[in-house]
């Protein structure tokens, strides 16, 4: 039977040798600050095309779809359902985590940069590939569930293939990993760790088919890969050579909680 607590310990143990390895700050808030203006000094940073980062995606979203019309494959999702739902008495023991942990990956990537551990991007770079990639992921995928119509394992709805969480814990899996490894690849094995679980529990919780979670943790991979290749070449045609700075932190004063943002546009 599946364990939750030992990948996320995993991921627990990864992402606390990162940290420790950073200098020790004695100020929080300091930290925050001076972390923000170092990265909003960075340009960012281009790798290329590489059209074999994009085998493995592929060969996983094209398994999603040809078993929804393949028979050998799709009987194979009920011998799934079988051994990870049915086998582990699921139906008295859902684990609705998995809401959280789609999301814990692309997380960890701000959390790591607010502990003094820097990535590959700054601040803005790194959230709008985030967002890109949301926005092309997540237009197909919803678009795809429209149209497939498969049935939930648990018949809730319509709307099974591909499985969203599993697409956006990837998605966050894969964006951690290319924003960290060049300071440690262990830190995406271990967002690839969680992502895999969260495919898991959606099994689990009988919301998903095994072609649904495979699918969508290829669509997860391939919009990331290729919004950190397009991204570069859509800012330089936006913005040329402007400087734009912007700082967003949260705000505490006199008992009330906020958001405060300064943007700051520099002459070309």
């Amino acid at each position: 039977m599946f364990k939750l607590r030992y990948f996320l310990l995993i991921f627990s143990f990864f992402l606390s040798s990162a940290v420790s390895a950073q200098k020790d700050s004695s100020s929080l808030p300091r930290v925050v600050i001076d972390s923000v203006k170092k990265e909003l000094k960075a340009p960012v940073k281009k790798d290329g095309i590489d059209l074999k980062q994009g085998i493995i995606p592929l060969a996983l979203m094209t398994y999603g779809i040809v078993a929804l019309f393949h028979n050998p494959l799709n009987k194979f999702n009920y011998n799934v359902k079988e051994f990870v739902y049915d086998d582990n008495n699921s139906h008295h023991n859902k684990l609705p985590i998995d809401n959280f942990t789609l999301a814990a990956p692309a997380v960890t990537v701000y959390v790591l940069n607010i502990c003094g551990v820097h990535g590959k991007n700054n601040l803005i770079d790194r959230s709008a590939i985030f967002g890109l990639a949301n926005l092309m992921g997540n237009g197909v995928g919803f678009g795809v569930k429209f149209i497939s119509h498969e049935v939930r394992p648990d018949s809730t709805d319509k709307y099974s293939f591909p499985s969203g969480h599993t697409f956006n814990a990837f998605l966050g899996a894969e964006f951690l990993r290319q924003e960290y490894k060049d300071v440690s690849p262990w830190i995406g094995v271990a967002g690839y760790v969680v992502a895999a679980g969260t495919g898991y529990l959606r099994m689990y919780n009988d919301k998903h088919w095994f072609n649904d979670v495979v699918a969508g943790a290829g669509m997860g991979i391939l919009s990331t890969r290729i919004a950190y290749w397009i991204y570069p070449t859509i800012k330089h045609a936006l913005f040329h050579s402007k400087k734009i700075s912007t700082i967003i932190m949260p705000t505490y004063e006199n008992g009330y909680a906020g958001v405060s943002m300064v943007h700051y546009f520099s002459p070309p």
